[in-house]
């Protein structure tokens, strides 16, 4: 993300943190993540996109679960984190069969209607 919604991310930021710091009876998250993804691709390509970010960065890049297919850099700024994360096209296959039901089986009666 570059030009004004690099801007406005930033900006945003800033902002949230001055808000925080004026507003102390408001409770801040114990810790955030900002997540950056790269263009979807092959996994090669998407690769080469976090080992760039990586280089960016002086982190190393991993493969964070074998099993969840998912390729990410990370830097840390106090319980602030900046991570890149690729997930590869195999992760993103299961996923999508895993949830390709999702709103089609609903319950007989809700909630509500068993009291």
């Amino acid at each position: 993300m570059n030009g004004p919604d690099r801007t406005a991310f930033t900006t945003g930021l800033r902002a949230l943190a001055d808000f925080l710091d004026a507003n102390p009876a408001v409770p801040a998250p114990p810790y955030l993540t900002a997540h950056h993804f790269p263009a979807r691709a092959d996994d090669t390509t998407m690769r080469a996109a976090i080992d760039q970010i990586a280089a960016r960065l002086g982190t190393p890049a991993e493969i964070e679960d074998a099993d969840c297919g998912h390729y990410s850099t990370s830097i840390h700024f106090g319980p602030v984190e900046y991570k890149a994360l690729a997930i590869f096209a195999d992760a993103r296959a299961r996923h999508a069969a895993e949830t390709s039901y999702s709103g089609c089986v609903r319950p007989d009666h809700t909630t509500s209607e068993r009291r």
